[in-house]
């Protein structure tokens, strides 16, 4: 299996950070430009990405006390199995760190992924510290 984990740090308070990104019905806003749309149908999350690419996502797990999101993309081209973790750690005043990891197989679909966490880990980072950068909401 592959993995790929991202971790930054962010210039805001870890219960603003989680207070954003538990929101899984609107990522589109915490992650814009690179999302551009989402829908919360259950436990069914479906994401736009300005690409065009859509994909349907099993939100597994909104944990509050660990503030973390766990979710797993149902229907992704390529992509036998694809898992993932969003995380906020407090790390003081004003200050937390965004902790990303996504498992998936095959290997060779870090190439289509690398990119896009790297460019939502920018625009979350973005977003949270200029908040109004983000989205207006839909």
């Amino acid at each position: 299996m592959a993995s790929i984990r991202r971790v930054i740090a962010v210039e805001v308070d870890a219960d603003r950070a989680w207070s954003a990104l538990r929101l899984v019905g609107e990522p589109h806003k915490l992650f814009a430009p690179v999302l551009v749309g989402a829908h919360l149908d259950g436990e069914i999350r479906t994401v736009h990405f300005a690409n065009g690419v859509v994909v349907r996502e099993h939100i597994i797990d909104v944990d509050d006390e660990s503030r973390r999101v766990a979710y797993s993309v149902m229907d992704s081209p390529g992509m036998a199995y694809h898992h993932a973790s969003m995380q906020v750690v407090d790390a003081g005043p004003g200050r937390c760190q965004f902790i990303w990891i996504t498992d998936f197989l095959p290997e060779g679909a870090r190439a289509n992924l690398a990119p896009l966490i790297e460019q939502g880990t920018s625009a979350l980072k973005h977003n949270l510290e200029n908040p109004s950068a983000a989205k207006a909401p839909s």
